[in-house]
Order: C-alpha cells, then sequence, then structure tokens
C-alpha cells in the first residue's frame, strides 16, 4: 500500500478531491448527480477526452500543442464538404481523419527540422488551420449530416458510444505508456532529450509521431462533434485546447517534461467536467468557472511540487 502511495499520490488526491465534489454537490443539489443527469452532462466530455491523450504523450516529452482545436475545426469542415459533395460519410471520414492526421504530421515535422519550440510552431498552426478552416467553409456549417453518421456518437444499452470509443483509446495510450519502451523514451525525451538523443532515442521521429497522432485524435474527436450536433461547424474545437491541457495539467503531468499517466489525465479530465459542469448547473456563471478552473490548476501545480520525489523537485 506504501509503495502505491508513492507511485500513484497525485492520483490519490485527484481521487478525494473529485469524490469530495461530487459529495458536496450532492448535498447542494442532489439532481446533478443523478444518473440521468451525469449521463446526459457526459455529452460534453468526450472530445476534450480524447484529446487529453495524445497531449499527455507530447507533454511528458517537453512539448505542447495548441493546434489540436484548430485541427478539429479544420477535419469538420473537411468532413462536412465532403458530404456536401456527395462523398459517403464514411469516405468523408476518412478525409477528415487524413487531413486532420497531415495537419499533425506538419506540425511535428516543422518543429524537428526547424529545431523551433513547439509552443511557436503550434501558436502559429493554431491560426493557420482555423482560418483554413473558416475560410474553406466560408463560416458556413453543413446541416444535416447522414443520419447513420450521428448514430455513431448514440446511446447504446444506456452507454454513450463515444464513452466506448474513449475506453478503448485510454487503454491503448496507457498501454502504450506504462508497459512499452517507447513510454519510458518519451519521460527520457522530458527530462533531458539531448542525452535521449545520445542514448540512440530517435527523438525527432517520436515527436513528429506524437504530433501526426494528436492531429488524428483531434480528426477522430471533430467526427464525434459533428455526430454529436449533427452539423459540420467550422467553429469546432474553439478554446478546446486550452481545456485538454488544463486537464492533462491537473492531472499531473509535468508541464516540463518527464512524468505523468493516463491515470493522472482521465481523473483530470473528469474533475474540470464535473467542476465545470456543477457550476454552469448551480451559477450559470462563465466568470466563476474561470476562476474554479484557475484555482484547480494552481492547486495542482502546488500538489504535484509538495508530493514529487525530492530527486525531480
Amino acid at each position: 500500500m506504501r509503495r502505491m502511495w508513492e507511485v500513484h499520490r497525485h492520483e490519490f488526491v485527484l481521487a478525494a478531491l473529485l469524490a469530495g465534489l461530487l459529495v458536496g454537490a450532492g448535498i447542494l443539489d442532489p439532481l446533478f448527480v443523478a444518473g440521468a443527469t451525469q449521463l446526459k452532462l457526459s455529452e460534453n466530455i468526450w472530445e476534450m477526452a480524447i484529446l487529453a491523450l495524445p497531449m499527455t504523450l507530447i507533454i511528458i516529452t517537453g512539448g505542447i500543442d495548441l493546434s489540436v482545436g484548430s485541427t478539429m475545426a479544420l477535419a469538420t469542415v473537411a468532413f462536412g464538404l465532403g458530404v456536401k459533395a456527395g462523398v459517403p460519410f464514411w469516405g468523408a471520414a476518412v478525409v477528415a481523419l487524413v487531413v486532420a492526421g497531415g495537419a499533425g504530421w506538419a506540425n511535428g515535422w516543422l518543429v524537428t527540422r526547424l529545431r523551433v519550440h513547439p509552443l511557436l510552431i503550434t501558436l502559429a498552426s493554431l491560426a493557420a488551420y482555423r482560418g483554413l478552416a473558416e475560410g474553406l467553409s466560408r463560416g458556413q456549417p453543413v446541416t444535416p449530416l447522414p443520419a447513420m453518421f450521428c448514430r455513431l456518437a448514440g446511446v447504446v444499452s444506456g452507454v454513450p458510444l463515444p464513452a466506448l470509443y474513449f475506453a478503448v483509446l485510454v487503454v491503448i495510450a496507457g498501454l502504450f505508456l506504462h508497459r512499452t519502451p517507447h513510454g519510458r523514451f518519451l519521460r527520457a525525451m522530458g527530462y533531458q532529450e539531448r542525452a535521449a538523443v545520445f542514448s540512440g532515442i530517435p527523438v525527432a521521429r517520436l515527436r513528429t509521431i506524437l504530433h501526426a497522432m494528436a492531429g488524428l485524435m483531434a480528426g477522430f474527436a471533430a467526427l464525434i462533434y459533428a455526430a454529436r450536433r449533427n452539423t459540420a461547424n467550422p467553429e469546432a474545437g474553439l478554446g478546446i485546447e486550452l481545456d485538454v491541457i488544463s486537464a492533462v495539467v491537473v492531472g499531473g503531468t509535468d508541464i516540463m517534461g518527464g512524468s505523468g499517466s493516463m491515470l493522472g489525465t482521465l481523473l483530470g479530465v473528469l474533475l474540470i467536467h464535473e467542476a465545470r459542469e456543477f457550476v454552469n448547473w448551480r451559477w450559470s456563471s462563465a466568470e466563476l468557472n474561470m476562476v474554479v478552473i484557475g484555482a484547480l490548476l494552481i492547486f495542482s501545480v502546488i500538489a504535484h511540487r509538495l508530493l514529487a520525489p525530492r530527486g525531480r523537485g
């Protein structure tokens, strides 16, 4: 038990905080924690949750990707234009995934070739991809979408299909990070990239692959978004990158790189989601929501520093 606490101390704190939030919310308003309410509110979590998986891996390497929301918009527009042109929805979905994956790959290629910090490259692509999405669509959504496509984000036996997609993805990401040599490579890159290069780790290739995967997941999130809302809107993903990064950091991933876990990210996503939804439910205050998320970020940073092994500060 002591060993488990030492390894997962941040996750234990997050779980306790999440439980406390739900208990407090249940006391103030029992309807909020009812199963039907939580099922309805869960519609707002899946895109953020999916994008948080590759973001965790990228931040562990000491990088970041600010363009995932804009990539999501570009993929949504690509899908909508395909459907509008008469392409079968599955064909349009493949096009959207290819476009998103290509956008992510371009980020990774530029980062590794130009040797510029990912913050600068993805800040530029954030604006570029969003501009492309708005320009190609002329700011107009495509709606309605094929009914069969929209069923892909429906509910089966009381379980939202996006929840099943996320469950599969988080298991794959967790196994990759915690059970393969490549997961150790990512941590080594975050601790000291130069030493990782000298150790024979293919740093440039891994970084490019991670950004390409982030783009691909943004494309997948775009399809879920479009299916949920029955519209391909160029406004998709607007501002979601900040929520995603916040969830990953709250989950205990070190923004400087070197450490992080999928379990922590999952708890971070749930904590931010439940806090935001309860504030909206109880007070409908965007300003208070910002204060709450900011407080969670500060708490997470402080907790991470206090609970981190002494060797890492």
